[in-house]
């Protein structure tokens, strides 16, 4: 884990508040497992001391770049969507323990489900899935239709579901109500997104083992300063910025 100096090759809104950001830069040749996360530096000020955890949406080890998509709804990561295509962005990662892809065979399924901004990091889970002929089937849950992105993405990768709160796209209804009323077929489940959302899936099913992303506000983004610690059955804390996010759903107490 280092800090690399990477390079803005595109960054545009793809839905509201929502951001696509690609990067160039010789930390995409650390970066092989999904799940994982970046902090980003926002800028020099002293207004901006802790760096702003971003999950890793894309890899290309081809183009040496990576993708985030982020929500801009704060002070730095709104100033992190005005940056231009060239600029140069101070970056620490890759960081956190990521999803374990070994825990599926050849010809089974994967179900992944996303709600809001958990969507990006299953992206690249669902694509390293299908190059093991590994079938992906994918739910991703938003408030409204003007938060949706990277259904398209999805599709190509296999059956793809949107479901909305308000009903204004897709299913109406949560990321469970489709599983429910497909009756949705899989081995494991592949998830980030809510704590609620997360804790419902759980429910769904307790029998199909399941793997989780955690969304917690991270500080340091090492496991040093123990602001983003969960609990585990075990009764033990864990710090999700260093131990988890991903976790089997298991080991914790939700």
């Amino acid at each position: 884990m280092d800090t690399y100096m990477t390079r803005v090759i595109s960054n545009e809104k793809i839905a509201d508040k929502i951001f696509r950001m690609e990067l160039q830069g010789d930390i995409v040749q650390e970066m092989t497992t999904p799940g994982q996360f970046v902090n980003i530096k926002v800028n020099n000020s002293y207004e901006f001391l802790l760096r702003r955890p971003i999950s890793i949406c894309e890899i290309n080890h081809e183009k040496k770049s990576f993708v985030i998509v982020y929500r801009a709804d704060g002070a730095g990561t709104k100033i992190i969507s005005e940056l231009k295509e060239g600029e140069i962005v101070d970056i620490l990662g890759p960081l956190g323990k990521g999803y374990d892809l070994e825990v599926l065979e050849e010809g089974q399924i994967a179900l992944i489900v996303g709600g809001g901004i958990g969507v990006p990091p299953l992206y690249e889970l669902a694509k390293q899935f299908q190059k093991k002929g590994i079938q992906t089937i994918h739910i991703l849950g938003f408030n409204n239709i003007k938060d949706v992105f990277y259904e398209n993405e999805f599709a190509q990768l296999g059956t793809t579901y949107i479901a909305t709160a308000d009903g204004s796209y897709g299913e109406k209804g949560f990321v469970t109500d489709v599983i429910k009323k497909y009756a949705v077929d899989y081995h494991k489940y592949f998830s980030c997104g809510p704590f609620a959302m997360l804790k419902a899936l759980t429910k769904i099913d307790e029998e199909k083992m399941g793997y989780v992303s955690l969304e917690e506000r991270m500080a340091c983004g090492v496991g040093a300063c123990y602001a983003c610690v969960c609990e585990k059955k075990d009764g033990t804390i864990s710090r999700v910025c260093y131990d988890g996010p991903v976790y089997d759903t298991r080991e914790l107490a939700l």
